[in-house]
């Protein structure tokens, strides 16, 4: 029998262990806090064909938690003894878990007009720049209510939701294995979006009944290795480095010929290189009305169009050219060297 059919006809374990690190790490010698960050992301690729396992540095947003492994899998083994491997590395002295949230998917119990019943059993995270996440808790008063009344305040919750549809929603269930009833985690590029539909959804009468919806956490998208190194980015003596612009090679010329595009990552970015004739444009894939993947749009006279809704974009600038998108793209520094395509920072 397999993991999956195991663990309740295909439902997933979802983990978010928020960790926390110790200062005392910070003053360890480099080669020592080196040595820790290396065994801590060698047992995470070791569990990466066991688990799904985001990583996301919480530096600067929260004063409680440095860095989140979001882990989603078939078994909660796994979990178990990725939390056990990690304890067991030289870092894991200096580490510990302020924040842990359990959860399974499982089916909606609400019903949409369009879609129907929700099976919701599998989670795709998507590459988003920004995970939001909080623990959520309904008063005892809004199970008593009849279905079709919380049915009726969920339609309005969802048609909310709609109106932003750069938010992606994963909601995963908590009842009887943690403290709290649900985990919601919202994947965005736009954090003014997820704040705006925040504000909205207080005004719908689902709110009433919300008892707990606190810690949030604000968490930005990274690798692991990325993630430790911003625990400690000073110098060797203590200073700051000096400012510099970086170029990365991303692909060969040769990858990218005329009227074609390429998805690459640069610094955590995803981002979009279209060749116009010749002439190499760099902006972000994710249109930002609802995250389509721009490079698999069509190219028309130095513009791009969204497959998703149709918003064309100027490569040239970045700016929205038809709706429904009315935010620019950030825009790249690109160029050719020896053949190879660099890129630089965003400029927009």
């Amino acid at each position: 029998m397999s993991d999956k059919a195991r663990n309740a006809g295909g439902r997933q374990v979802v983990k978010f262990s928020f960790y926390r690190v110790d200062p005392a790490w910070r003053a360890l010698l480099p080669s020592e806090r080196e040595w820790g960050k290396r065994t801590v992301s060698d047992v995470v690729r070791a569990f990466s064909g066991r688990l799904q396992i985001r990583r996301y540095s919480l530096v600067g947003t929260r004063g409680d938690a440095d860095f989140l492994l979001w882990q989603i899998g078939d078994r909660l083994e796994d979990i178990q003894q990725l939390a056990s491997f990690i304890n067991g590395t030289p870092m894991g002295a200096y580490l510990t878990m302020p924040h842990s949230y359990l959860a399974l998917t499982r089916p909606s119990v609400y019903v949409t007009r369009e879609e129907g019943r929700s099976e919701r059993m599998e989670l795709h995270p998507g590459d988003s720049k920004y995970l939001f996440v909080y623990p959520f808790v309904k008063t005892r008063e809004w199970y008593q209510l009849p279905l079709d009344q919380r049915q009726t305040m969920m339609d309005e919750h969802i048609r909310i939701g709609r109106k932003y549809p750069s938010v992606k929603l994963n909601t995963t269930y908590s009842f009887g294995l943690d403290d709290q009833e649900f985990v919601v985690s919202f994947e965005t590029d736009e954090p003014a979006d997820f704040l705006d539909l925040v504000m909205e959804l207080r005004e719908a009468r689902t709110s009433l009944y919300t008892l707990r919806d606190t810690p949030i956490f604000s968490c930005l998208a990274m690798g692991l290795d990325e993630a430790l190194d911003s625990l400690a980015r000073a110098g060797e003596n203590g200073s700051v480095p000096a400012a510099k612009v970086t170029w990365q090679k991303v692909a060969d010329a040769s990858d990218i010929p005329p009227g074609s595009s390429r998805v690459v990552y640069c610094a955590g970015d995803q981002v979009a290189i279209f060749n116009v004739g010749g002439e190499l444009h760099a902006v972000s894939n994710r249109c930002p009305h609802a995250n389509g993947s721009l490079s698999e749009g069509d190219m028309e006279d130095g513009s791009v169009v969204c497959p998703s809704h149709g918003s064309r974009f100027d490569l040239a600038t970045g700016q929205p050219l038809d709706g429904p998108a009315t935010r620019p793209l950030r825009i790249y520094s690109v160029r050719l060297e020896q053949n190879g395509v660099l890129l630089g920072p965003s400029t927009g």
